[in-house]
């Protein structure tokens, strides 16, 4: 739970970033060097739909003195509306890994159907260009735009998904997910808490209560999406129902804004209180 030494004088931490292992740009190594030079106390590896960079990030965590948070960011779907869910403090990532995998090979299977609509539309672009973006990462859209704007497809990625990528897009294809009770399970089955991840205007209370009711440990209060007056709103809904506050940039490797790390300046403090829930969840299943 105490992770390696911290340096002192550390008073933020960011629980929300990606790496190559999924669609971020910059090795889990790096994203912890990265953290380690803005000073922060800790840092959540939060790839989506995969546990594979943990290993790497903890490594490069314990010889920096940087806390290293296991975590993951899962796509579900709540109702119609998908819905991403961060799982946070993972006692063992194996145990949801098959899980991930499977959610892994939907993924591929998505982008297949993805490069055959943009095929159909005149964009040549191949599969092989696609799996040469992603590497060993979970592979997803961003990676079918890099890989369009690689051979010219495209001018930027926004270009591509605005024109042919994004939702009710020609090329768009939906995703095979979990459902957001299931992710909420799979969360705690390794040991984990459930927090929403970056609900801005769509974090009502009516909603937070149903959520909490199926087992929601928290809520993402700080990102960069977030206006003041959906943090107020928020961090008031997750004192309200007994929640704990999460916060982070959702770094996804760039050297200059709109995003980089450690932005959010989330307290040290609520990864303390994070720290004490997952002590009470975990000792509750114990005598279960």
């Amino acid at each position: 739970m105490s992770g390696p030494a911290i340096a002192p004088g550390s008073r933020f931490v960011d629980l929300h970033a990606h790496s190559t292992a999924s669609d971020g740009s910059r090795p889990p190594a790096e994203v912890i060097r990265a953290a380690h030079a803005a000073g922060l106390q800790a840092l959540a590896l939060t790839d989506h739909d995969t546990v594979d960079g943990i290993p790497e990030a903890e490594a490069e965590g314990e010889r920096l003195g940087v806390r290293v948070v296991r975590g993951v960011e899962l796509s579900a779907v709540e109702g119609n509306v998908e819905t991403h869910l961060l799982g946070l403090h993972l006692a063992e990532p194996r145990l949801i890994a098959e899980q991930l995998e499977s959610l892994k090979v939907m993924r591929i299977a998505r982008a297949e159907r993805i490069v055959v609509k943009l095929n159909d539309l005149g964009v040549r672009v191949g599969m092989e260009a696609v799996l040469a973006q992603s590497g060993e990462g979970a592979v997803g859209r961003p990676h079918v735009a890099r890989a369009m704007v690689a051979e010219g497809w495209a001018t930027d990625v926004r270009d591509a998904f605005d024109r042919y990528l994004g939702n009710g897009r020609p090329a768009y294809v939906g995703k095979d997910q979990l459902t957001l009770a299931d992710a909420i399970a799979t969360v705690h089955r390794a040991g984990g808490i459930a927090v929403l991840a970056h609900p801005g205007g769509g974090g009502t209370r009516a909603r937070i209560e149903q959520l909490a009711a199926i087992g929601l440990d928290g809520v993402e209060v700080l990102h960069p999406s977030h206006n003041a007056e959906d943090q107020a709103r928020l961090r008031a809904l997750t004192d309200h129902f007994g929640l704990v506050a999460s916060g982070g940039s959702d770094w996804h490797g760039a050297a200059e804004g709109p995003r980089t790390i450690g932005m959010m300046k989330v307290p040290a403090d609520w990864l303390t209180i994070q720290d004490e829930r997952v002590a009470t969840l975990r000792a509750r299943a114990q005598v279960a």
